[in-house]
């Protein structure tokens, strides 16, 4: 694991508590360290501030998305705004933290990003049509490559991050079926983070402004109280 802070304390602290928790901890102070570290001994997940000096945490996830690493990315913000968040998304980051924040919940995020990338990682047996068949799967107008990680809707090609990939995939295979918060949490981050969490609210609206297209019908719909379901109006 690469770990970027650039708060001493903090850094330290985390540090010593991954390395309780298991973890084989590379830890430096900046962008530059991060990215220089990271092409040297390319890690199996990031842990990234976004505020520090000279490159920061977005633009060392920009660059090596641009390389095109798909390491799991996780975020450190102190910033609390939507936009923000939907900036550390758009950069190419998988999952974010708001600090300050508990060393439980960065365990917990870690590991299904970690769980996300195993092989031989698999859907919980009690969410409904959730073993995917290799090949395609499609549903009101979208197409889904399922093994080369691809999407469309019509003949326009979405630029999806691995999290919005897989909340979009168990929409489509469940499409016509309202999934409550828990089970999409429990499904794609391992976690039920509480009804006080807006990190799926976050995704799923992102997820909305890649696929919305004008004068078309919307495909994602929130059941108010529930959760989401894809089907098309």
């Amino acid at each position: 694991m690469l770990l970027a802070e650039d708060d001493r304390a903090i850094r330290h602290a985390l540090e010593r508590a991954l390395t309780l928790e298991g973890y084989e901890v590379t830890a430096v102070a900046d962008g530059v360290e991060a990215l220089a570290q990271a092409h040297r001994t390319p890690p199996d997940v990031l842990v990234l501030d976004v505020m520090m000096p000279g490159i920061d945490g977005l633009q060392v996830c920009r660059v090596l998305r641009a390389e095109g690493d798909r390491t799991p990315i996780l975020m450190l913000t102190a910033l609390v705004e939507t936009a923000d968040r939907i900036a550390g998304l758009d950069a190419g980051a998988d999952d974010y933290v708001v600090k300050p924040f508990d060393v439980e919940e960065v365990f917990a995020r870690l590991r299904a990003l970690l769980r996300r990338t195993s092989p031989e990682s698999g859907a919980p047996a009690d969410v409904p049509a959730m073993k995917a068949p290799p090949g395609q799967v499609s549903v009101a107008g979208l197409r889904m490559d399922v093994q080369a990680r691809r999407a469309w809707r019509g003949t326009r090609e979405l630029e999806l991050t691995r999290t919005e990939f897989e909340l979009l995939e168990l929409l489509v295979r469940n499409a016509g079926i309202v999934l409550d918060h828990a089970t999409i949490y429990d499904r794609i981050w391992g976690y039920d983070f509480g009804p006080g969490s807006k990190n799926l609210a976050v995704y799923v609206g992102y997820l909305r402004r890649k696929l919305d297209e004008p004068g078309a019908a919307a495909l994602i719909h929130t059941v108010r109280g529930v959760g989401y379901v894809l089907r098309e109006d």
